[in-house]
């Protein structure tokens, strides 16, 4: 699924990232974003009583604010959930086709992805 929604994504074809967030801040290695509320489509579909930002989501809007080209998800690991207007920050560490990915809300680590990238 992930592969799928990539590929169809960078076809310009996504209506999911559409308004879902909104960059904040951006400092270097840094970037804040505060993610829409519950009644974008994406809060609306997962799940209307208990809306959370899918995995995959944090996934995409990572790769389309930095523009990467990802080859493969080495891991992902999703501690805590997003939920509607929440304000996260992502931390970036890229080295050499790879990056690492940390996702704070309030201080905490809520996920970290880690990617290759072409």
């Amino acid at each position: 699924m992930i592969k799928y929604y990539l590929i169809f994504k960078y076809k310009g074809c996504s209506i999911l990232l559409n308004n879902l967030y909104t960059i904040i801040e951006t400092i270097p290695n840094k970037i804040t974003v505060k993610f829409a509320g519950k009644n974008h489509p994406v809060f609306q579909a997962h799940f209307p009583s208990y809306p959370i930002l899918p995995g995959f989501l944090q996934i995409d809007t990572i790769l389309d604010i930095l523009k990467d080209e990802i080859t493969m998800i080495k891991y992902s690991k999703f501690i805590d959930h997003i939920y509607p207007e929440d304000i996260v920050t992502f931390e970036i560490k890229k080295n050499d086709k790879q990056s690492l990915i940390k996702i704070i809300k309030n201080d905490k680590k809520i996920s970290e992805i880690k990617y290759a990238t072409k």
